[in-house]
């Protein structure tokens, strides 16, 4: 039996190259140029996150212009302390006319500064204090220590003239997407985020694919409805991942087929669930162990029948994950082996926030295993939610943390501290 840090290892070994060549960004192939506008809508919750597959130069400097940093007036600086002349206003998004000689002007945040002005003063300064009132003014008096660039945002002071607006390889990040958008840059170049098939496998699942064949169990009242397939697609999503689910029976030579079919040349990794343990309609288990898939149990609860390699589907090898099909096992077997993965592809940290905190109560668990339990944190202090059953999804649902019982612990009592990952 494996430890967790030998099939994790194992995992990488298998995983993590066909990740590398998408996350190698430099000269890669496997590159899509895609709008910042509809970026903008893809890149939040449910859509992880995009690296960034070749530098980007700034088409412009940033700013463009020299611009107000604050509502004002601009000014030549060498007039500080004088009374000077109000002219026209100057609104943001218009080219003003030079600023003559003892003169100021009123001028907006953002707005272009003058030529011949060289420094801003805020029209807090003034007796109106604000505009619109300080428009009537027919005459203002200059700070006596105004220096010159006060208050003046000055052309490339973020981003001069072809800058790097962001490298390759960095995450695609609301700031950043916001910097593409200041330059002026339609499109970017992204890696192509990684592609798996999410496989749910039983003949008991209802919603069962064409491809592989309508449920058997529909009729019979055995059914059960695929969380599996659900849940692990929105985990996909939240470390950049793009998926596909295919759901198939128990029945190998369906199974094989609908396998080729959905894999095809769009999955760069497989993931599957249930149908690796040791009964008798095991068809992860059965067709794919003849093409190279290794079932070798882990260490730990839930998740223990793992199983993993490379196996010829499509015509070609594909690394294939397996987990056990009850959903809280298939969850936690992610969090523990897959996601730290896949969050290094998308350059995402790797680890959960982690905390070691005092039990609030007593539990057991199997001395020869981790025990990898649901609980919530509370006044400092870690309770437990629901038991270890690997059946128990809703108690998942209101957990807030996984809590990590490790190997050679029979018993945890009041006040021992267990490390736990936020899963918030």
């Amino acid at each position: 039996m494996r430890t967790i840090g030998q099939h994790q290892r194992e995992l990488e070994a298998l995983v993590a190259p066909a990740l590398h060549t998408l996350a190698d960004v430099v000269g890669n192939d496997s590159l899509e140029a895609l709008l910042v506008d509809d970026l903008a809508a893809d890149t939040g919750a449910g859509h992880g996150y995009r690296v960034v597959g070749r530098a980007v130069g700034s088409p412009m400097p940033l700013p463009p212009f020299d611009n107000s940093q604050m509502d004002g007036f601009a000014v030549r600086a060498a007039d500080a302390g004088s009374t000077l002349r109000v002219v026209e206003p100057i609104p943001a998004g218009v080219v003003p006319a030079p600023l003559d000689p003892d003169t100021a002007a009123p001028i907006m945040t953002g707005a272009r500064i003058p030529d011949g002005a060289d420094a801003v003063f805020p029209v807090e300064a003034t007796g109106p204090g604000a505009f619109p009132a300080a428009l009537s003014l027919t005459t203002v008096d200059v700070p006596a220590d105004l220096a010159p660039g006060t208050f003046v945002r000055t052309t490339g002071s973020d981003l001069a003239l072809g800058a790097p607006v962001v490298a390759a390889g960095a995450a695609l990040t609301p700031a950043v997407l916001g910097a593409l958008a200041a330059a002026g840059v339609a499109r970017v170049e992204l890696v192509r985020r990684p592609r798996v098939l999410v496989v749910s496998t039983g003949s008991e699942l209802s919603g069962l694919s064409d491809a592989g064949g309508a449920g058997d169990a529909a009729d019979t009242g055995a059914a059960i409805n695929d969380a599996n397939g659900i849940a692990l697609r929105a985990a996909l999503a939240e470390v950049g991942a793009e998926s596909r689910i295919a759901r198939v029976p128990d029945d190998e030579p369906r199974f094989l087929a609908a396998l080729d079919a959905a894999v095809g040349d769009w999955a760069d990794l497989v993931l599957t669930t249930g149908g690796i343990s040791a009964g008798a309609y095991e068809v992860v288990r059965q067709a794919l162990e003849p093409r190279g898939l290794a079932v070798t149990p882990v260490a730990m609860q839930p998740g223990g029948p793992q199983a993993s390699g490379t196996v010829s589907i499509a015509g070609r090898p594909v690394p294939v994950v397996s987990f056990p099909g009850n959903p809280v096992s298939a969850l936690v077997s992610f969090e523990v082996f897959l996601r730290p993965l896949l969050a290094r592809a998308a350059r995402m940290p790797e680890s959960r926030a982690t905390q070691v905190l005092p039990a609030a109560e007593a539990a057991v668990s199997p001395e020869g295993k981790h025990q990898v339990r649901r609980g919530r944190v509370q006044d400092g202090a870690v309770h437990f939610v629901g038991g270890p059953s690997s059946h128990l999804l809703a108690h998942y649902a209101d957990a807030t943390h996984l809590v990590h019982v490790p190997v050679g612990t029979a018993a945890v009592e009041p006040g021992d501290h267990l490390t736990v990952w936020s899963l918030r």
